[in-house]
C-alpha cells in the first residue's frame, strides 16, 4: 500500500481553481506549508513560526464545529499531497476549508503517513477530526482478495463472484474480449496463465473489467522482471511458448530451488530425442479432462483425444494450464543448466524431487516414490 508524503503546498493548480477567500491564519499556513517531498515523509520551514504568529494578528481558518453527520466516501489518489486532499474533503463538505485540515496537517506527525483508497467520512467534520481518520490504516475501505498459484481460469472466476459483488457472466463476459483487460497479442485471446496469482486489495469502486485489468497488469510486473519477451528471443521460443512453459513448472514443482530445473527437463525433452519431444506431463492430461491437476492418470486417461495430451502428442500443449506465479515464469526464463530428461518427486511430504538424465536411475527413483507410498503416505 503505498503513503502518501504530504507536500504541503497549497498553491496547485487545483487549489487556485477553488480558491475561496482565506482568513490571516489561513495565509499563515501556506507560508509555513512550504515542504518538500523527502522518502514519503516532508519537512516543513518551521524556524520563526512563532515569532510571525507573536507579531500578526490573524484569525483562525473556518472549521466545522462537529461531529458531523451522515456520510461521503473519500478517495485518497497516488500523488495526492495535503492541499490536493483538502480540496477534496473541502469539495465533498466534509471540512470548512483547506487552510483548517493544513493547519491540522502541520501539526500530526501522523500525517505523512496516508495510504492511498478510499475512506469513509462524514459531512461537516472538524479538520482534525476528517485528519484522524485519514492518518489511521484501519479505515481504509478494501476487500483483500487472495488467488492461488496455479489456479485455472474458472476457478479464479468462481473465487471472483463469491469474493466481490459481481457474477461470473460478467466476468466471463469480459474474458472473452480479451482486449478490454489488456492481454499480450501472444496470448492469442486466452487468458489462461495470464491472471496472475496474488493477493489483491479490490477498492469500493471496483468493476469487473477493473479487477481483470488489475491481474494482467501484475501479470506484466512480473513478465517484465523475469524478462520474458528478451529469454523467448533467447531461447528459440515465443513469450506465449513461456508462458506455457511456465504453467508446466508450475503444476509440477513445489519447492522453487526445483523450478529452474524442471524448466530444463522441458527444454531438454522439447530439443532433443530423449523421449521423441514427449512431455509426459499430468497435469496437461488432466487439463484436457477439466479436472484437477494433481489427479493420478489411469491408461484410460492417457488415451483421450486432445492436444494437452503430452503422451500421445510432442511439444508444448497449445496454451497454459494454469496461473504460474514469479518463481515459476522466471524459471521458464531462466532454466537451470543441466542434462536432465527425467524428475521423480520422491516424498511429497518435502517435494524433494530427484533429476537423472538416465532412464534406469529414473525408474530406481520411482521405486523409491512407491516405497514412500506404501510405507509414509496415503496421499499417493
Amino acid at each position: 500500500m503505498s503513503d502518501i508524503g504530504l507536500d504541503l503546498e497549497v498553491g496547485d493548480r487545483r487549489h487556485r481553481r477553488h480558491r475561496r477567500k482565506r482568513s490571516g491564519l489561513g495565509c499563515l499556513a501556506v507560508i509555513v506549508a512550504l515542504g518538500i517531498l523527502v522518502g514519503g515523509g516532508y519537512f516543513a520551514a518551521t524556524t520563526g513560526i512563532e515569532a510571525i504568529k507573536d507579531r500578526l494578528d490573524l484569525d483562525p481558518a473556518a472549521d466545522y464545529d462537529g461531529p458531523g453527520k451522515g456520510k461521503v466516501l473519500v478517495e485518497v489518489q497516488e500523488g495526492d499531497n495535503a492541499s490536493d486532499i483538502a480540496v477534496t474533503l473541502r469539495d465533498e463538505d466534509v471540512i470548512a476549508s483547506v487552510e483548517a485540515f493544513t493547519e491540522a496537517a502541520m501539526q500530526n506527525p501522523d500525517s505523512t503517513g496516508i495510504q492511498v483508497g478510499f475512506y469513509q467520512l462524514q459531512r461537516q467534520m472538524p479538520a482534525a477530526d476528517a485528519l484522524e481518520v485519514l492518518v489511521d490504516p484501519g479505515n481504509l475501505i478494501q476487500s483483500a482478495l487472495t488467488i492461488p498459484e496455479g489456479w485455472r481460469v474458472e476457478q479464479i472466476v468462481e473465487r471472483l463472484a463469491s469474493e466481490t459483488d459481481f457474477s461470473k457472466r460478467q466476468y466471463n463476459r469480459l474474458l472473452r474480449q480479451p482486449g478490454k483487460i489488456g492481454l499480450p497479442n501472444y496470448a492469442n485471446g486466452n487468458p489462461e496463465g495470464y491472471l496472475f496469482p496474488a493477493t489483491y486489495s479490490i477498492p469500493p469502486n471496483a468493476t469487473p473489467r477493473s479487477i481483470l485489468e488489475q491481474m494482467v497488469a501484475r501479470w506484466r510486473t512480473a513478465a517484465a522482471g523475469a524478462g520474458l519477451e528478451e529469454a523467448a528471443e533467447r531461447l528459440g521460443y515465443t513469450p506465449g511458448e513461456l508462458m506455457t512453459v511456465a504453467s508446466l513448472v508450475e503444476a509440477e514443482a513445489n519447492r522453487d530451488e526445483d523450478r529452474f530445473k524442471v524448466a530444463r527437463v522441458i527444454y531438454n525433452r522439447l530439443e532433443t530425442d530423449a523421449t521423441n519431444g514427449l512431455l509426459q506431463i499430468d497435469a496437461a492430461v488432466n487439463y484436457a479432462h477439466d479436472r484437477d491437476l494433481g489427479v493420478g492418470l489411469t491408461l484410460e486417461d492417457l488415451e483421450i483425444d486432445s492436444p494437452y495430451n503430452t503422451y500421445k502428442n510432442p511439444g508444448l500443449p497449445p496454451t497454459p494450464i494454469e496461473a504460474p506465479g514469479d518463481k515459476a515464469i522466471e524459471a521458464a526464463a531462466n532454466p537451470a543448466d543441466g542434462p536432465w530428461v527425467y524428475y521423480v518427486t520422491v516424498n511429497l511430504r518435502t517435494g524433494e524431487t530427484k533429476f537423472t538424465e538416465d532412464y534406469d536411475e529414473f525408474l530406481r527413483f520411482k521405486e523409491e516414490f512407491k516405497e514412500y507410498c506404501a510405507t509414509e503416505s496415503d496421499n499417493c
